[in-house]
């Protein structure tokens, strides 16, 4: 899967002039949109990431479209600033809502109009329990062709497989499932994640290695567990994404370097193009 023979360089000057959707980052805009109370983390410094400044990010890396996260972290539910993103994007970006367990399919389709794909479920801030009950909520989903996507850390899948197995809605994975590495490939939730490759209703994004490496970049300890999911997924189901801008990142990431690093894990041109373009654009429906 790797070429450790290309420098970081070599790898990004290809990246470069390819087609590129990125496909998990935020926006956080505290200058034009005042973080929610009911936030419990809020982003300062260079964790802040406008949507002005992500444009200049993508516009230098040659990155066309985004699937823009929308953030517990800073605005919790208050959508409005990933949708004004979205409304000044013109289309060239999609976006997934925090939505309250209770939204009515009336709002849910709002949403969907203004570019919304998918409402996310985000165990590692808010716990389990807090989304056990929402078969609800689930059905909406179903019923508007969306995606749920669920940010889960260590063995937190577990106990949402039981509501995951009885609906047929589409997941959307975060940052490689966020596994234990000590846990290895093995791992019960890791095993079930590799498991949802195999229904064909769920992708998986190969991104956010700080989060579950113990290793500094390139992550080398995280690769077993990306080569297990490109196989259980196939790249068909596999997605990039960069986190920018990083929040709550343990160490300085820049965004030239994650790129090169994507490089070098697919030096294969086809299957980046897979990875960067065919796949988000087939699954999200961006155009261009």
């Amino acid at each position: 899967m790797s070429d450790p023979a290309m420098t970081m360089s070599e790898n990004l000057a290809l990246l470069l002039g390819e087609p590129k959707i990125d496909t998990h980052c935020h926006i956080l805009d505290p200058a034009r949109f005042a973080y929610s109370p009911e936030a419990k983390y809020q982003p300062i410094g260079q964790e802040v990431g406008t949507a002005l400044q992500m444009e200049q990010v993508f516009a230098t890396f040659g990155v066309s479209h985004a699937l823009i996260v929308q953030p517990n972290s800073g605005y919790a539910g208050d959508n409005r600033c990933l949708l004004a993103a979205l409304s000044a994007s013109a289309g060239r970006h999609k976006g997934v809502a925090v939505v309250p367990a209770d939204i009515s399919r009336d709002d849910l389709a709002v949403l969907k109009a203004q570019g919304v794909v998918g409402v996310a479920y985000n165990l590692t801030v808010n716990g389990l329990e807090v989304y056990l009950d929402t078969e609800s909520l689930l059905e909406k989903l179903v019923d508007l062709d969306m995606f749920l996507q669920l940010q889960f850390e260590d063995q937190q899948l577990v106990g949402l497989l039981p509501l995951l197995n009885a609906s047929p809605v589409k997941l959307l994975i975060d940052h490689c499932g966020r596994p234990s590495i000590a846990d290895g490939l093995n791992q019960p939730a890791f095993k079930s994640l590799l498991d949802l490759g195999g229904t064909g209703r769920a992708a998986v994004k190969l991104s956010g290695y700080q989060k579950f490496s113990r290793m500094q970049a390139p992550y080398e300890d995280a690769w077993p567990f990306v080569q297990a999911l490109v196989e259980a997924y196939s790249l068909d189901r596999c997605l990039w994404a960069s986190d920018w801008p990083y929040l709550r990142a343990p160490e300085r990431l820049d965004y030239g370097p994650l790129l090169a690093l994507a490089g070098q894990l697919f030096p294969d041109p086809d299957q980046r193009r897979k990875l960067f373009w065919e796949t988000p654009r087939r699954l999200f429906g961006f155009s261009g």
